[in-house]
């Protein structure tokens, strides 16, 4: 749907990457690489972004990198659309409610770098959650949004426990019991 309001995929790669965790940063040359496209049109679009300041750059070394600006009136509008986009919105909606006394739900994995692998991979920390209903509402979702779910289940205290061990660092806080982040 993205795709068809915006004809660039450069561009939807570039919103992916920047507006769907907002603590990442890039410079053209790693963009380059993984998105298999040449320097100039990502290096076009960029400059777009940030004439828009919609990103932000700093030069760190002599590389220059480009982070979501996250004071910019539109961010929060941007980052719901690419939450929307991806589906993540969808599969939080439906399980958070009924799920059990749940704590929080984390994004982990590729998507936390803006990389659409096609698999959305969740973490829920809570405690007595009933992985039945967890699994029934996920098999729905996929269905929903056409994308692959994996997840895994933790009480809070295996997840500050383990964390460092079977979380890898790419991770993402998406929903609070204070409500969604």
């Amino acid at each position: 749907m993205l795709e068809t309001l915006i004809t660039s995929k450069t561009r939807v790669k570039l919103l992916l990457k920047f507006f769907l965790n907002d603590s990442h940063s890039s410079y053209l040359r790693q963009l380059e690489s993984e998105f298999g496209e040449s320097s100039n049109a990502i290096r076009v679009e960029l400059n777009r972004f940030e004439e828009a300041g919609l990103l932000r750059s700093f030069t760190q070394g002599n590389r220059k990198y480009y982070q979501a600006q996250t004071g910019h009136p539109l961010f929060d509008d941007i980052h719901n659309i690419i939450l929307k986009y991806i589906g993540i919105d969808q599969v939080i909606d439906q399980v958070v409610h009924k799920l059990g006394d749940l704590d929080r739900v984390f994004l982990h994995g590729d998507f936390t770098e803006g990389r659409n692998n096609g698999t959305i991979n969740f973490i829920f920390v809570g405690e007595n959650l009933d992985a039945g209903y967890l699994f029934r509402l996920v098999t729905k979702a996929e269905k929903l949004i056409k994308r692959k779910v994996e997840y895994l289940v933790m009480s809070e205290k295996e997840f500050s426990n383990n964390a460092t061990n079977s979380v890898d660092e790419r991770v993402l806080l998406l929903w609070g019991k204070d409500g969604r982040i």
